[in-house]
């Protein structure tokens, strides 16, 4: 199996993992969303620091902290928090629907990055399918009477983190525990005041096993699929990310309409088939490209 293989298998099993969680935040939706966040950040850590000891590169982790490229990690580490905590409220509140919008739009998003950043060009249908995209964005705030904050909010953050990750020089585990160890800190401050009472009503972790473990839980879930993500990153393109990246949110959707009951309005109805048809535009375009390069002759 080939580099590029290898990266889109890894994207398929880190998007079934995201696609699933919602199953794992709904079950803690009685614990305030920042204080999951937190304990997400701190278990996070614990596997990354496991991982990095079992591979015998724990060493690299303070050189990466230590390097001129932290900058770079911090702001990674921003961005993927602040992801976290959208998508963590949004389980908690009943707008998974929202959530898996955001993460319809991320592949587009990814794709506009690739046009921008890394002049990946596009083809006709391509554009085509960045403007169905966006109209559908336009019907839905039309009839909704507000714009899909939440849906864009995740999309812009997720494809931000995604960029950066492309300019972060270390390897995936690495790279991933630096922005952990960096969020720890704070999270770990935010639990001490919650389980000392200086600012809430006391921390959920310990007050059961089942909440304990869920906590403990949401480390490795957050964790294996942010690894398998930058691994990924670095071997595929911009815009096979945005291919295999539907993965995610259409386990999300299934969850949001068939599990959990969420609402699904006419302008939901509208909405989301014109980005299922921008998504699917766009992919038989990119697969049609793939098999004209492949079709070339190899010179020399």
């Amino acid at each position: 199996m080939n580099d590029a293989a290898k990266g889109i298998a890894a994207m398929v099993l880190a998007c079934t993992v995201w696609g699933l969680s919602a199953l794992l935040y709904k079950a803690l939706a009685h614990v305030p969303p920042l204080e999951v966040l937190a304990h997400r950040t701190l278990w996070s850590l614990v596997f990354f620091l496991v991982v990095l000891a079992v591979q015998g590169r724990l060493a690299l982790l303070p050189g990466l902290i230590g390097s001129r490229a932290v900058w770079l990690v911090a702001l990674a580490a921003l961005l993927v928090s602040a992801n976290w905590f959208g998508y963590i409220w949004s389980v908690q509140n009943g707008r998974v629907m929202e959530a898996s919008l955001g993460y319809y739009i991320f592949p587009l998003v990814a794709v506009l990055i690739g046009l921008v950043i890394f002049r990946e060009g596009l083809a006709l249908p391509q554009w085509l399918a960045v403007g169905l995209a966006a109209l559908a964005v336009l019907v839905l705030t039309a009839g909704l009477g507000a714009a899909p904050w939440i849906s864009l909010y995740l999309a812009v953050t997720f494809g931000l983190y995604g960029l950066l990750k492309r300019r972060i020089e270390a390897g995936p585990v690495v790279s991933v525990a630096g922005e952990v160890a960096m969020l720890a800190p704070v999270a770990a401050i935010w639990l001490w005041g919650l389980h000392t009472g200086n600012w809430g009503t006391g921390g959920s972790f310990g007050g059961n096993w089942a909440d304990s473990l869920l906590l403990a839980i949401s480390g490795v879930a957050t964790g294996g699929p942010l690894m398998l993500f930058s691994y990924a990153m670095k071997r595929v393109r911009m815009a096979t990310v945005g291919l295999v990246q539907y993965l995610n949110p259409t386990l999300q959707f299934a969850l949001a309409a068939l599990l959990f009951a969420e609402p699904v309005t006419l302008w939901h109805m509208i909405a989301f088939p014109m980005i299922w048809a921008a998504l699917a535009l766009y992919s038989l375009s990119v697969i049609r490209e793939e098999r004209r390069r492949r079709a070339l002759p190899v010179a020399g």
